[in-house]
């Protein structure tokens, strides 16, 4: 419990809960970062962690970066997340899902749920029928699947950060890898290839690679080369931590732009891209299409504002990384700064990360 509290204060969360339902199996966690800005919004995850420490930093770290994005984003929204531990290929049912949402409901708003990995549009519906407190559904009233508005964000902040990286701003040419095939990458692999980009890809489901192979001409390489492979933009589309110390040595490329959350497993990594000249548009700035996306719901939903917004990403990663340059910062604290700022204006008060220079 002790150990609880010091990683609660390290991150600066205002609650942290636990929910089980004997019943259904549920097992899960909801953390709420901030409500500084507005009610917690952030997707819910359900993934066969190996230990429920495991769950629980996972939620954390989700949890505050939800805060960031929110805030950089320009959104009256604060930052949660929800992990469910299980294999959702296998585990998830029904009454596990109406469990979560009465859960959910529990909160009274504090927290708001939405689609996260291993979840589906049809599972926010499952839970809307016990909790106003979802977005993201197709009933009345939902956006529907958030991952084309997250994928066309990610491309357009890909376009700032190559166009920094001094590779101009067509990506016509360009090679990008792309790792993780889900919803995401599947739209990401079709602005990509429209633009006239040539893709590289990995997934551990052969069915996601037969797809690019088939759509998009891909060439596809096993999970653990696509670190290696040369290319323009390295791009994480899959889970988070996985910017570290053994993989930042084995990149070739000039820029990393993805939809990952949580790309880099500690602050240090961060430093050390900056270190090799490697442009880095940070997780939580250019992939807020999404949360942009569930989030308009609760204004009454307009695709076309919608669209409106997430193009605006481009300008957002192109505001940071030109600070980046002008403070010799790298990129990920100079999205902490913008994030912050606009926290510390709410409320006074507010976290802040390492801002050694570079």
């Amino acid at each position: 419990m002790v150990e609880l509290f010091k990683d609660l204060e390290g991150y600066g969360h205002e609650q942290v809960v636990f929910f089980q339902d004997k019943d259904s199996g549920l097992k899960a966690i909801v953390g709420i970062h901030s409500t500084k800005l507005g009610p917690a919004l952030g997707g819910c995850r359900m993934w066969p962690y190996k230990t429920e420490a495991e769950a629980l930093r996972d939620v954390l770290r989700l949890s505050r970066g939800m805060s960031y994005k929110a805030a950089v984003a320009g959104l009256n929204l604060g930052g949660g997340k929800a992990v469910i531990i299980g294999d959702p290929k296998t585990q998830k049912t029904e009454g596990l899902l109406k469990a979560f949402g009465r859960c959910v409901e529990n909160l009274g708003g504090r927290y708001i749920t939405a689609e996260d990995v291993g979840m589906s549009v049809e599972d926010i519906d499952v839970m809307r029928t016990q909790t106003k407190y979802a977005t993201g559904g197709s009933n009345i009233g939902g956006s529907g699947d958030p991952s084309g508005m997250t994928a066309l964000g990610v491309f357009q902040g890909m376009k700032a950060a190559v166009k920094a990286a001094g590779l101009g701003e067509d990506l016509r040419g360009l090679t990008v890898a792309i790792q993780g095939l889900g919803h995401v990458g599947q739209h990401l692999c079709t602005y990509l290839h429209a633009a006239g980009a040539k893709l590289i890809v990995t997934d551990i489901y052969q069915a996601q690679i037969e797809k690019a192979k088939e759509e998009f001409g891909a060439q596809v390489v096993a999970p653990n080369e696509i670190y290696g492979v040369k290319c323009d933009v390295f791009a994480p589309c899959a889970l988070g931590a996985i910017l570290n110390q053994t993989t930042i040595g084995m990149l070739q490329c000039k820029v990393v732009a993805g939809a990952a959350n949580n790309q880099l497993e500690t602050e240090n990594d961060g430093f050390a891209l900056a270190k090799r000249g490697i442009i880095y548009a940070p997780d939580y700035a250019i992939n807020a299409g999404g949360v942009i996306n569930v989030g308009a719901e609760l204004d009454g939903y307009n695709k076309e504002v919608v669209v409106g917004k997430v193009n605006k990403i481009y300008s957002t990663i192109e505001r940071i990384l030109e600070m980046s340059k002008a403070d010799a910062i790298p990129p990920h604290v100079a999205a902490d700064r913008l994030a912050e700022q606009r926290l510390n204006q709410k409320n006074g008060n507010g976290s802040s990360r390492p801002t050694a220079k570079i």
